[in-house]
């Protein structure tokens, strides 16, 4: 007699659809376990349509999707004995700044910063100033990043890798735009992760009469949008303000790690000036709202300006490591 085949962790969480369903099941982590390494399926509104597995640890993905009109990608980075070790592991997702893309974090060094080091590292695009958020309007069809990222990307990734698909087994951190977006969705969707970073990344979207909401208007518009907005102009969309800004949500950091830098000293170069003087002064606000409120965080003022320090991300990571889920 043939029996019929047991349900796996990735055919169940295909068949359960949606974010919040692949999260309540990773939350007793019952599934956590049989999830082999196999060819990555679509599912979660992703349909693949480039791939290449052929590398042991980086894993390469172009996906079809509704929540954008261009073809997104994403690079995997998994341990160094994913394949061998059969253990369930944390996730960090690794957002890119702006004028950026998947490989960012690729280039700069990810694979030397995470060799030996348990967890799984995904690096999806984000566009060039796409702002990890879904636009109040688009003249270049839809770019809802945010969308693609929460409610596609996350459960599609607990249903092919062996992930802890839990607030405990998730970290997220970026650079730049990236910073703000680790920001944004660690508070936005509180229960998804227990670690956020931000790495020269604006805290504080309001200060100087709303100069980085401005910016991200008229970066996306210039960029991505064809003229759209992310927040709206000339009037905001003020409740998307108040949920995307770090600074009116500080209770949604709190029993979460914290994890900041930012530059004392950028060039005289318009662009890296003016960008951390303005993460600068928006992470010492940010600082100084936790500190009031009595939510710990580890912070760092480092000489330079807009750029990614390889020592703090090394130091980050290996913090990841130590607060989530172990593998």
């Amino acid at each position: 007699m043939v029996s019929a085949p047991r349900p796996t962790r990735r055919t169940m969480l295909k068949a359960a659809g949606g974010l919040t369903v692949a999260a309540g099941l990773g939350a007793g982590t019952i599934l956590a376990t049989s999830l082999a390494a196999s060819a990555a399926d679509d599912g979660f509104g992703l349909h693949i349509t480039e791939r290449n597995e052929d590398d042991p640890r980086m894993r390469y993905y172009r996906f079809q999707t509704d929540a954008i009109g261009w073809a997104p990608a994403v690079n995997v980075l998994l341990p160094s004995d994913y394949h061998t070790s059969g253990r369930t592991y944390p996730v960090l997702y690794l957002l890119h700044g702006g004028n950026q893309d998947f490989i960012a974090f690729d280039r700069l060094g990810i694979r030397d910063w995470t060799a030996g080091k348990p967890l799984i590292v995904v690096m999806p695009d984000g566009g060039k100033a796409g702002w990890y958020s879904n636009p109040v309007s688009s003249n270049s069809g839809p770019r809802n990043w945010e969308s693609f990222h929460l409610n596609q990307l996350v459960p599609w990734i607990d249903a092919n890798f062996r992930t802890y698909a839990e607030f405990a087994g998730r970290a997220v951190a970026g650079f730049s735009m990236g910073g703000f977006g680790a920001l944004k969705y660690a508070a936005k969707y509180y229960g998804h992760f227990a670690s956020v970073s931000s790495h020269s990344g604006p805290a504080s979207v309001r200060r100087d009469a709303g100069l980085v909401v401005h910016w991200a208007n008229v970066s996306s518009a210039a960029v991505d949008l064809a003229g759209g907005t992310i927040y709206g102009a000339p009037a905001w969309d003020e409740a998307r303000v108040t949920a995307d800004n770090p600074m009116e949500n500080l209770e949604r950091y709190r029993g979460k790690r914290i994890f900041l830098v930012a530059g004392t000293s950028p060039s005289p170069d318009p662009f890296d000036y003016a960008n951390e003087t303005q993460v600068l002064a928006g992470h010492r606000e940010f600082r100084a709202a936790l500190d009031k409120a009595n939510i710990p965080f580890t912070a760092y003022e480092e000489p330079g300006g807009h750029l990614v320090r390889p020592n703090r991300m090394i130091e980050d990571l290996d913090g990841i490591i130590a607060h989530l889920k172990k593998a």
